[in-house]
This record gives C-alpha cells, structure tokens and sequence, in this order.
C-alpha cells in the first residue's frame, strides 16, 4: 500500500531525511508529537525578538536597548505557547532562560549594525514548485545590499559547526536563495548564516554551479523519500544524534517498535522523552 508521499520539502525536512530516513518518517509521514526543546525554544524567542527590532523599529534606533524593548515583548508572548509551557520551568529557570536569551540579541551587535540594513522583509513564506517538486521555506530576513541587491540572512542560535561542515549547514541559506530566484525573479548576490552563540558569520555567493548543484540534491533526496514511501522502507541510521532523539521508543536500533508510532501519531501523545549523554 505505501505511506503518503509528502507534499513539499524544507531545508528542516530534506535534512531531517538526510540524518535519518526512520525519523524523518516518524515527524513528517507519521506526524508523532515532539516533547518542547528548551534550545529550540529559545531560538525561537530570540528569532522573534529580532523579528519585531526589524520590522517594529526603524533605522536609526535599533540599539541594544531597542532589542532588550522587543525581547521583553517578545518574552510576554512566549508565556501562552505550549513549546514555552511544556518546559515546565521554574521561576529562577525561567529567569535563566530569558538571561540566554538576551545574551544570544546581544552577541547579534558583535556581527553587524541593524541600523544600516535595509529590510525588505522577515519570516518571509516562499513556495515553488522546481523540477516537479513543491519547495517551501521561511527566510529570517531579507534585505537590500548598498547596490540595491538581496541579501538572504539565516540567525542561528546553537554551535557554528567546524570547517568541514560549513558547506551542509549552507544548504539551507542556498534554499533559499533559489526561492528568491524563482518566486523573485533574482538570484540574492550572496547569503549569510549569523550564528549568535559564538557570534560567527558565514557568508557565500550563490552561483549557477551552486544552485545547479542544490537542484540536483533536492531531486535526488525528493526520489529517495518518494522510493521509501512506495515500499515503507525508512532505515534508521543510528549515530551520534541518537542521543538527542525523541523518537528511540519507536526505533529497531534501539529495540523499538515503529508500527506504534503512526498510533502514538494519531491520537496526538508525545514521543518519548530522551535525555541526551552527550
């Protein structure tokens, strides 16, 4: 019979697939709930905060204080969202929390100055359809550079990964730059990753070799997910990233069953929550 083919690809799903095809299977076709992360959630916070100094003050007053402003605002609306609820922090871990956070907007100040980015949007949704495969993505920001060109920004609030991946972790801004080129009409003269926590930008120029090239890898990853579909075959790749896992409840690797989870997926209970030994 197969499992439902999947409507579209993300930077999130192709590199979900990519690390894992079981639980790439598992969060997409299975949809199994995921307990909240408390760095996911953080990043969110901070995405936000930076979100609103972009788009809620103007140019020439985005000033360390001006974020602190929309980080508080940001924080408020935080307190009603399950991913912030389901942590169950307590008051001194809260505060905690919110103190990384802000730590994280400050270290944004390190890379560049907001005041001279002209900004065209953020949280910018674009969908195409290329090479008969629906893509999807949401840019952090998108801007103007002094020659009137776009520039594609990605924050990033975890570790910058080390040389040898600097190219993977691209793929994503890469993405989006052929989401600009073909919802647009132009190809961004360049994209950048803005990792906070150390702080480290990792800039690249998006070229024809490039974008040919992330074609080629989204229809390859695009039939594999279509192949496993037809034949429910999604193979776990155990490794490191196991540790982290919400899904190893449901793995074979690790002595699980994944016929539970399409049920635990349907009746909405959350994976099984796995602390991490790393």
């Amino acid at each position: 019979m197969g499992f439902p083919v999947p409507t579209t690809l993300s930077p999130s799903k192709i590199a979900s697939f990519r690390d894992c095809g079981l639980a790439f299977r598992f969060s997409v076709i299975d949809r199994l709930p995921e307990p909240p992360s408390p760095a996911a959630t953080r990043g969110t916070l901070v995405h936000r905060a930076l979100e609103r100094l972009f788009w809620e003050v103007p140019a020439g007053q985005r000033s360390p204080e001006a974020a602190r402003a929309q980080l508080a605002a940001a924080w408020e609306e935080l307190q009603s969202v399950p991913d912030f609820t389901g942590l169950g922090l307590s008051a001194d871990e809260a505060q905690a929390f919110r103190s990384e956070a802000e730590q994280l907007l400050g270290r944004y100040f390190e890379l560049e100055d907001p005041d001279r980015v002209n900004v065209v949007g953020v949280e910018l949704m674009m969908e195409a359809e290329v090479g008969g495969v629906v893509l999807r993505g949401i840019i952090d920001r998108l801007e103007l550079d002094a020659a009137g060109e776009f520039v594609v920004t990605d924050y990033k609030t975890g570790r910058a990964p080390n040389i040898s991946h600097e190219q993977a972790r691209l793929g994503g801004v890469q993405f989006y730059a052929l989401l600009c080129e073909q919802v647009l009409g132009r190809r961004p003269s360049r994209v950048q990753l803005l990792y906070l926590n150390d702080p480290l930008a990792i800039v690249a120029v998006p070229s024809d070799q490039s974008i040919r090239a992330l074609q080629s890898r989204t229809k390859a990853v695009w039939a594999a997910v279509v192949r496993a579909c037809d034949t429910e075959d999604f193979r776990p790749r155990p490794g490191p990233l196991c540790d982290w896992c919400a899904f190893r409840a449901y793995c074979p690797a690790w002595g699980g069953d994944p016929g539970l989870a399409a049920y635990a997926g349907s009746t909405g209970e959350p994976a099984a929550v796995v602390v991490g030994t790393n």
